[in-house]
Parts: C-alpha cells; sequence; structure tokens
C-alpha cells in the first residue's frame, strides 16, 4: 500500500514579488503527466517557468522525473520531487509556475521557493491509501440498498457508480481481503446479492489521517 492524493489542489506563496503557484495533481500514467504539465504551460502561458516533478508507479517500476525549466540546475525540479519523495507518495505531479517580480532570489532563495510552494499545495491534499483492488458490479432489490450503502460506510468500502433499473446495480471498489470477505460470506450478510460480476483488477484508493 502506497500513499497518494484523493484530488487535484492549488496553493500559491509570493516571495520578493515572485509567485509560485503549485499544483498537484493525481495521474496514472507517464502520458497523463506530461499532458497535464502541457496544459498547465497554455494556462499560465505568459508565465516563464513551470519547474515540475512527478513519480509514478508503473508495470516496470517507479518512474521519477524533475525539472528545472530553466532555472538554475537543482533549484526547483529537485526540490519539488524531494518533497514528493519524502512524503511517500506515488502517482502525482506537482508542478510550480513562476511568475518573476523583478527580484533575483539566489540560489537558496528559489530553492526554498519552490519546496515552500509544493508543501503548501501538499498541506491543502487530502491523503489516500492506493493499493491493487477489484471493481466489483453487484445486483441487488430495492429494499436492500440501504442495507448495502450502511455495510459500505462501515467498511470504509467505496461506491463509484449506481443505476435504478430492474434492479439497483452497484460498482464497488474492494481491496482483496474485502472481496473474499463480501464474496465468501454471503449468507451471512443482512441483505441479499442477486447477481454479482468481478468486473476487473484495478488500483484503488481510500481516505486515511495525514
Amino acid at each position: 500500500m502506497l500513499k497518494t492524493i484523493k484530488e487535484n489542489v492549488q496553493a500559491e506563496i509570493v516571495e520578493k514579488r515572485s509567485k509560485f503557484i503549485a499544483n498537484i495533481i493525481y495521474v496514472h500514467t507517464v502520458e497523463e503527466a506530461e499532458e497535464y504539465i502541457k496544459n498547465i504551460r497554455k494556462k499560465y502561458y505568459d508565465a516563464k517557468h513551470h519547474c515540475f516533478a512527478y513519480r509514478i508507479i508503473t508495470d516496470n517500476g517507479i518512474v521519477n522525473r524533475a525539472s528545472d525549466d530553466g532555472e538554475p540546475t537543482g533549484t526547483a525540479g529537485s526540490p519539488i520531487l524531494n518533497i514528493i519523495n519524502k512524503n511517500e507518495l506515488i502517482n502525482v505531479l506537482l508542478v510550480v509556475t513562476r511568475y518573476f517580480g523583478g527580484i533575483l532570489l539566489g540560489t537558496g532563495g528559489l530553492t526554498r521557493a519552490y519546496s515552500n510552494s509544493s508543501i503548501e499545495a501538499l498541506k491543502k491534499a487530502n491523503l489516500v491509501i492506493e493499493e491493487r483492488g477489484y471493481e466489483i458490479e453487484l445486483q441487488i432489490n430495492y429494499n436492500d440498498f440501504e442495507k448495502l450503502n450502511y455495510y459500505c460506510r462501515k467498511n470504509r468500502i467505496n461506491i463509484i457508480n449506481v443505476k435504478y433499473t430492474q434492479k439497483v446495480i452497484c460498482n464497488i471498489e474492494v481491496n482483496k481481503e474485502e472481496k473474499d470477505k463480501l464474496l465468501n460470506n454471503l449468507n451471512e450478510l443482512n441483505f441479499k446479492i442477486e447477481n454479482y460480476e468481478v468486473v476487473k483488477e484495478k488500483n484503488i484508493r481510500k481516505t486515511v489521517d495525514k
């Protein structure tokens, strides 16, 4: 199990009239991260620097990348990546956009500014545990829906989609332990699962305390 963020957040700091805008973004792949970087460059097209770092888990291991984007070597990308690594995060992209305020900060000042803006973004983020799990589709009767809801809340299971047809069709996310507990004890539940299908194996996220 590894930590990541629940949702994308932004933070700003000002250092000697330079504005640093930090965006921390949840990403699944390197390609997705690179696309977000392009979009941020377009959004803040009038800013000179868009320094970034990301740490993404892939089938071939963890990919780390950092860029100073024109700032002095080692003053931006590496400090941002250090914040990600220090907090043991995966599948995150952190981009810090700088609007130059006319006063040179020096290498030490730049390192502090990029680090502090990253820290401020992380303070605003809700952290979650990411682990391998499953998406399961359940079919239940309408009169059992509230009981299923209660079971999921009690066991911190995410209901990610609900469709109302002749039956209620719910898609839930569970880890292996939760999957086994649910499907191996169907007769002990206080609601009846009419049918179920393991849709796919996937990464799932669960909220944790900071």
